[in-house]
């Protein structure tokens, strides 16, 4: 697995030693833009009350075809990665899951969220769109087998 330096400067996560982490499996490149700052909203079919401590999981599967239409090719670019670099089947970044958001026409026709954010994510009406705040990514990615909707992953303190 390759690790950018873009991706491994960032220092220590939302965790605490010896506890258990919420994850969610987000495929690539989402992943990692949501890593870098790029992404703020992950949108999904479905609403979750949880707020709270979320780790990002990179999945194993890569959308190349997103990673070579723009924006997000020159996204990646202005961070020094291509398709190539994305790590896969590990967790990059915490974050803080703030608010979830039920996306409605009104949203749609006042250009909500704007920029390129609008097109890192499906917001057609009554898809759910998730705030991900305090982004940190993982100096280290770690290696972990990804699941369906939330799933925990225990934390190691050598992994921190």
């Amino acid at each position: 697995m390759k690790r950018r330096k873009d991706i491994e400067v960032m220092t220590y996560p939302h965790w605490r030693v010896n506890k258990t982490m919420r994850c969610i499996t987000i495929r690539q490149p989402w992943a990692t833009l949501i890593a870098l700052g790029e992404k703020r909203f992950e949108t999904r079919s479905w609403r979750t009350p949880y707020r709270g401590e979320l780790a990002i999981h990179a999945g194993k599967k890569l959308d190349r075809a997103s990673c070579a239409r723009e924006p997000v090719r020159s996204v990646l670019a202005q961070h020094g990665l291509t398709a190539d670099d994305l790590p896969l089947g590990a967790i990059i970044a915490t974050c803080i899951l703030s608010e979830c958001t039920e996306t409605l026409e009104v949203m749609a026709e006042s250009d909500w969220p704007g920029g390129h954010e609008s097109v890192f994510g499906d917001y057609t009406p009554g898809r759910f769109a998730w705030k991900l705040a305090e982004v940190v990514a993982l100096k280290h990615p770690i290696a972990a087998q990804g699941r369906l909707g939330f799933w925990e992953y225990p934390v190691l303190e050598e992994e921190i």
